[in-house]
């Protein structure tokens, strides 16, 4: 939807908000001043309908979204409605009549497209559920989930009640579970720890009458504190075959749908559970909201495919050693692990937090719904729109979809009752996480004009999700206040409630803002996106500098090599991912293309010589992008044809460590120095040289 030409509807929501219709008509590039209602929703909801024969409306109000969606259908238009928060997001704040750019930029993004679609994975759930706890609970509850779920009860502890009489669903008893999976294919597994196999039970109570411990009761369970091991019981069992001593800890596996786990401590610990999986713990009201829910999980169900990778460029790992493994540590529901030199993600478990995105140093993985470049329109959309209208010193203030949103329109209401609400420049914008809030983005809004970016981090943001966040606030912040843009361009807000975010918003001072607004928009490719932002900070840097400094686990920076130890060996070129360490083939030298540089350590860690040291920092000379010499030598020449190969250190370093070595004694230590063509002819030509065989009576 472009605003250009389309429908707007304004209201002041019955006079809370002071908005100025010529100003805002000016700032949205409109001819004439825009019609200003007082209760939309109610009196004027007539209006509302006749403005529903445009094919696109957008509607500057989210509270009453699900009544102007509901008077559309009612209509049978096929009109496309939008909407946008003024009221909490601008007009209700102690600087509402100063908010006229903040609405205009908010409008103006609340117009553009939606994110392009992207692959959509596919859940399928048929309802087969397993309820996992104590006896009393775990029962209970799969005989209340009976329709339309098909329980089965895995028993983990013997806490009373009773198995029912007749075999409804499937009941085991184990410990030492395994749950895997995600929603419509989970695996568990587990060990059978009691005697009793309730799989094979009949129920037929001969083991109770035979036991002379009263052992067992009608949970068909060996107590085996009261149990003396007579045994009597698998006697009375007979055929049946449901007892057996020996049988303890037989390991089982089966497939579910859906996992209701009520174990006081969840088997899954991941900061974020997979769909499908809830453990409500032992309390009676979460395990009831949570059998609530399960109703709702079957059937086929689908989200987008939030990521993309190139393993091609991915500086996990080459040849069995380890370099970058940032996107395994920061995901909080253990949706990517490694795949030999590469990483895979089940994109079933994948959460769509955008985390690992962040902290990839390559963009090997990519946030992908929404991505960079549709984040990049919106930020440029609102910056533009904020500065034409006469905005200055723009914060953007992003928060997530849900506790985020909340701490902010709570800001915002608060202005009604005597709070100050948001800033006039405190812009807010949504993000699908703020974990996706990477270092391309973040510079590319400064970039942009803006003068602060703020991140609201409610007390729920996992604490992965924080540190990656401060690292890269860290990171973006280091380059700016190099290039001397000063300080206080980022802020992690770590709030408990709404009026501790409204102390800090109204307690941040503007930063220093980029003497021109960039032109260019942000793409998908990470590394290019950040080449357009350096070379646009640097250009109009208050301080120019060739190079800076940047904390350590930055995605930029040099290698050091140590000439004296190097032998060029070149290892460390086919380690690399990214091409940033080449290799000469008509000479013996080693060079380096530093703006490739991920820092990943892989060409550090396979270095035989431990000749090589990175150093974190950022050139911002032309030279960063062009392939520079780290070490040269003199090569060395065959012996026998005089051709070239390897180096002469190289060749004297095996020669001095190999010398004293018995095999190579006599022409063995001469071979060395011969190139691999000459080797195999002086071989041939020495008929008479002591062999292997000849040392032990073989023949060849």
């Amino acid at each position: 939807m472009s605003l250009e030409g389309k429908t707007l509807k304004l209201c002041s929501c019955n006079g809370t908000m002071r908005l100025d219709a010529k100003a805002l008509a000016e700032a949205l590039g409109r001819g004439a001043p825009l019609t200003i209602h007082r209760e939309l929703c109610r009196k004027e909801a007539g209006l509302f309908r006749d403005a529903l024969a445009d094919p696109e409306l957008l509607v500057a109000c989210t509270q009453e979204a699900p009544l102007f969606s509901e008077l559309r259908d009612a209509s049978g238009s096929g009109t496309e409605l939008r909407f946008v928060n003024i009221r909490e997001a601008a007009g209700w704040s102690a600087e509402g009549r100063a908010a006229t750019p903040k609405i205009a930029a908010l409008i103006a993004a609340a117009a553009l497209p939606e994110p392009e679609p992207v692959p959509n994975v596919e859940f399928r759930s048929g309802g087969q559920l397993l309820v996992i706890g104590p006896s009393a609970a775990a029962l209970d509850w799969a005989e209340r989930l009976g329709a339309p779920l098909e329980p089965s009860v895995l028993i983990t502890r013997n806490e009373g009640g009773e198995l029912p009489i007749e075999r409804r669903y499937p009941v085991w008893s184990g410990g030492k579970m395994r749950v895997e999976g995600y929603l419509g294919a989970f695996e568990v597994s587990w060990e059978q720890e009691n005697a009793i196999d309730l799989d094979l039970c009949t129920r037929c109570n001969a083991c109770l009458e035979a036991c002379p411990e009263g052992a067992i009761d009608f949970s068909y369970q060996i107590d085996p504190a009261r149990c003396t091991a007579q045994r009597k019981c698998v006697a009375a069992c007979g055929e049946v075959g449901a007892i057996d001593f020996a049988r303890l800890e037989r390991e089982r596996r089966e497939r579910f749908d859906l996992v209701l786990d009520l174990s006081s401590e969840p088997l899954l610990r991941t900061p974020d559970l997979p769909q499908g999986y809830l453990a409500p713990g032992a309390d009676p009201l979460e395990q009831a909201l949570a059998a609530a829910s399960l109703a709702q999980l079957v059937g086929e169900f689908e989200k987008p495919r939030f990521f993309e990778y190139k393993a091609r460029i991915c500086a996990h790992s080459r040849s069995q050693l380890t370099g970058c493994t940032r996107c395994l540590e920061v995901c909080s529901t253990e949706a990517i692990a490694a795949d030999g030199d590469q990483v895979k993600v089940e994109p079933h478990l994948c959460a769509g937090c955008g985390g690992c995105a962040t902290v990839c140093p390559s963009g090997a993985i990519r946030h992908a719904y929404p991505g960079v470049a549709h984040q990049g329109r919106r930020i440029k959309t609102l910056l533009d729109s904020y500065h034409a209208a006469g905005g200055k010193d723009a914060c953007l203030l992003f928060h997530d979809l849900e506790a985020g949103r909340a701490l902010v329109q709570a800001v915002g209401r608060h202005a009604i009752r005597g709070g100050q609400g948001l800033p006039a420049r405190a812009i807010p914008l949504e993000a699908f996480h703020v974990a996706s809030l990477g270092i391309d983005l973040l510079l590319g809004a400064i970039c942009y004009g803006a003068s602060q970016i703020a991140i609201v981090a409610p007390p729920a943001t996992q604490e992965s999700y924080r540190a990656a966040l401060k690292a890269q606030l860290g990171v973006a912040q280091a380059i700016l206040t190099g290039l001397g843009y000063g300080e206080g361009h980022f802020v992690l807000l770590e709030v408990e409630d709404a009026a501790a975010l409204e102390r800090a918003l109204w307690a941040l001072e503007p930063a220093r803002v980029v003497a021109k607004a960039a032109s260019f928009h942000l793409s998908n490719e990470k590394r290019g996106t950040l080449d357009f932002a350096f070379d646009h900070l640097a250009k109009h840097a208050p301080a120019p500098q060739d190079s800076l400094a940047l904390p350590a686990g930055a995605p930029y920076g040099r290698l050091i090599v140590d000439k004296q130890s190097c032998t060029l060996c070149k290892a460390c070129v086919g380690a690399c991912p990214e091409a940033a360490l080449q290799d000469a083939p008509e000479a013996p030298v080693l060079r380096f293309i530093e703006r490739n540089c991920v820092q990943c350590g892989l060409c550090a860690r396979t270095c035989p010589e431990h000749s090589i040291t990175l150093e974190p920092r950022l050139l911002l000379t032309a030279l960063a992008k062009q392939p520079v010499t780290l070490n040269e030598a003199e090569p060395f020449h065959c012996l026998r044809c005089g051709k070239p190969f390897g180096t002469r250190q190289m060749v004297e370093s095996m020669t001095a460590k190999l010398g004293a070595h018995g095999m190579f004694a006599g022409a063995g230590l001469r071979r060395l120095q011969l190139c691999a063509d000459c080797r195999v002819v002086d071989m041939m030509e020495n008929q008479n040289e002591t062999t292997i065989f000849d040392a032990t009576g073989r023949k060849p």
